[in-house]
This record gives C-alpha cells, sequence and structure tokens, in this order.
C-alpha cells in the first residue's frame, strides 16, 4: 500500500491536486447553484489548490491512497429544499471525483486508439490521476463524519439518529486510523473500486 518510488511520487502530485480541487469545487459551485453563496464569499468557487488542499488529508490520500480536503463550508438556511439540497452538495464532491477518473481514462483510451506515442512518465501521470479520483470519491461516501457520505446519511436518518451520528466526530480521526489499520476498511473500500471499474466498462464498452 505504501509506494515511495520517486516516479510514483512526481506522478502522483497532479493526481493529488486534482482529486482535492475538483472535489471542493464540485462543493462549492452545486451550493451556489443551489443558492447559498458561502461558498463564494470564502473564496472557495475557485480551481487554486491553495483555497482547497489539507496538508494532512494530501499525505493521507499520497500514502494510502485515501484523504480529504478543507471542507466547504454551507448554509442549508439559503436552500430551498435544505434537505435535498444539502444532500445534493454533499453528492457532488465524489461524482466530480468519478467523472473526472472516466474522463481520463477517457482520454487514455483515445490516444492509444489514434496510436499517440505516449512516454511512460505520461501514462502514470493519467494512472494516478484516475486511481487518486476514484480513491478520493469512495472514500468521501463513507458515512464517518465529517465526510460526505455522513452528511447524506444524516439527512435520511431520523433526528435523533442523525444527532447520534453527528457526535461521532470527534472521534472520527481515530476511528480512522483503527480502520487504516485493520483489513475493515479494505473490505469495503476494495469492491467499491471493483463497481466503479465495472460502471465504467460498461459505459465504455460500445466504444472500445
Amino acid at each position: 500500500m505504501f509506494d515511495f518510488n520517486l516516479m510514483h511520487i512526481v506522478a502522483g502530485i497532479p493526481g493529488l491536486l486534482i482529486a482535492m480541487v475538483i472535489h471542493e469545487y464540485a462543493h462549492a459551485q452545486v451550493a451556489v447553484w443551489l443558492g447559498d453563496f458561502t461558498p463564494r464569499l470564502m473564496g472557495r468557487l475557485t480551481l487554486n489548490p491553495k483555497a482547497h488542499v489539507d496538508p494532512i488529508g494530501m499525505l493521507m490520500l499520497f500514502l494510502v491512497h485515501f484523504g480529504w480536503a478543507k471542507p466547504v463550508m454551507i448554509n442549508p438556511r439559503n436552500f430551498k429544499n435544505p434537505k435535498r439540497d444539502d444532500i445534493l452538495v454533499s453528492l457532488a464532491g465524489p461524482a466530480a471525483n468519478f467523472i473526472t477518473a472516466f474522463l481520463a481514462l477517457l482520454a487514455l483510451l483515445i490516444y492509444s486508439r489514434i496510436g499517440g506515442d505516449m512516454t511512460a512518465g505520461v501514462y502514470l501521470v493519467f494512472q494516478m490521476i484516475i486511481e487518486y479520483n476514484i480513491g478520493f470519491g469512495i472514500f468521501n461516501l463513507i458515512p464517518l463524519p465529517p465526510l460526505d457520505g455522513s452528511h447524506v446519511l444524516m439527512q435520511l436518518l431520523p433526528r435523533d439518529m442523525a444527532y447520534k451520528l453527528a457526535g461521532l466526530e470527534r472521534y472520527s480521526f481515530l476511528i480512522l486510523i483503527v480502520l487504516l489499520m485493520t483489513p475493515v476498511l479494505s473490505m469495503i473500500l476494495i469492491p467499491c473500486r471493483a463497481l466503479i471499474w465495472h460502471i465504467f466498462s460498461l459505459l465504455l464498452s460500445p466504444f472500445f
């Protein structure tokens, strides 16, 4: 799981930055579209990595291919339909990661189809963009506060259960460390990765 090969380190940097920036920008943009201008006022409606990158989250993403960025603050009271719109904003980040991964894969396949001569380094960069975006999207769907999956689940649960789930946030980092040190997280995430790749294959099969 831990790969400190210099080429992988260098090639992985674009994938890391793209995964984080695209994810948080999508949260910000969808929130603004739905009527909450808080992300714009806080300078998050930008593709500048400085606005989105969390150093610890980036390190975790680099080490184990799962991590986080600075969360985009929103005010659900500005939404016309707070419950629905909060779910849409929460799902926007992971969805943007999966779309980015798919587009990077599509670009690789098209380039290969037209007989382009791609160096091993460039191919590895695209591979890392795909891998990190899939990993970032899946990780953030875990229903553990403050990850996106928990926001979705809290909107669907009864109020008392949602309140209890929100209370787990103070222990989230410790829970995450335990999950990373045991096979539990892999048992969840590996099938999810396989599912995403299967969906990609189905989408691309009519053309390649």
